[in-house]
């Protein structure tokens, strides 16, 4: 079964002069104009396709990826306003509509928002909402735990600090006692859950400290190993810079705790990075 909205691996069904058509399962087959079809791409070969509707409700396939999908959350430009509501650039040939029931404040040409980007029950169409709200929790119960690494979208800034989006689900903030440098609306960034407080509110971090515990380091390894597939290309050869950028600490700390899992036969290290076991990736 095919997803609107996100990436799919379909196989190819048809050639025609205009493009290819891929199989949809129950949705039919699926029209892959031209313009997107890579070489080569013969019957029976597969592609990876992000999938939409066109303006005359057709599905269609792409090889071209969206600023954001379905889930997902993104800084976009308003590119035009009608009846309907206002339109964003997201990168496809298709602007994405945000209706006006959606809008919080009232969009104007010009300028950006960050909406998140859903498929619409009723109409199988793609759209987007700038009522971040109504799709994030603000509390978490067992979701995170300290020193776990986390995706992080900046929507806002506060007199406390900076508003994040962590991992599409829930609201964080990073203080400003965390931040050593301005940060801007819609960047990306790897942070780190720093403490769950009271009230069930996440603070976040951009950096380990340094007196942190070997054992939430190398939890937090594992956790960044499982969100990229087992897999992450870091070496002994990778420079501090690197190390510091993928997980907010130190060479000499990430060597300690790579250590630890390697003893315990969680991580195997070859010479393209390290790899979460086979006994791990079956739990997984």
């Amino acid at each position: 079964m095919i997803e609107t909205g996100r990436l799919n691996r379909l196989t190819v069904v048809k050639q025609v002069n205009f493009g290819i058509y891929l199989d949809g399962g129950e949705a039919g087959e699926i029209l892959m104009p031209s313009r997107y079809v890579p070489e080569p791409c013969p019957v029976g070969a597969t592609a990876e396709v992000f999938i939409y509707r066109d303006s005359d409700d057709r599905l269609i396939a792409t090889t071209e990826r969206p600023y954001g999908m379905v889930g997902e959350f993104a800084l976009l430009k308003v590119v035009d306003v009608t009846a309907a509501g206002a339109f964003l650039d997201w990168g496809l040939p298709k602007d994405l509509l945000v209706p006006f029931a959606e809008q919080k404040p009232r969009m104007e040409i010009g300028k950006s928002y960050i909406v998140r980007i859903y498929l619409d029950d009723a109409s199988d169409r793609i759209v987007g909402s700038a009522r971040l709200d109504d799709f994030l929790y603000r509390e978490s119960d067992s979701e995170f735990s300290a020193s776990e690494a986390v995706s992080l979208l900046i929507a806002n800034k506060s007199e406390l600090g900076y508003q994040a989006i962590i991992d599409n689900t829930h609201w964080g903030l990073l203080h400003h006692s965390e931040v050593a440098r301005p940060l801007r609306r819609g960047q990306r960034l790897t942070g780190y859950v720093k403490h769950i407080r009271e009230d069930h509110r996440i603070d976040l971090c951009l950096h380990l400290q340094a007196s942190g515990k070997t054992d939430d380091i190398a939890r937090m390894i594992m956790e960044t190993l499982k969100k990229n597939n087992g897999f992450l290309p870091v070496t002994d050869h990778s420079t501090p810079d690197n190390i510091h950028n993928q997980f907010g600490i130190s060479k000499k700390m990430y060597k300690k705790a790579i250590g630890a899992l390697y003893k315990k036969r969680i991580i195997v290290i070859t010479k393209e990075g390290i790899h979460l076991s086979d006994s791990q990736s079956s739990r997984n």
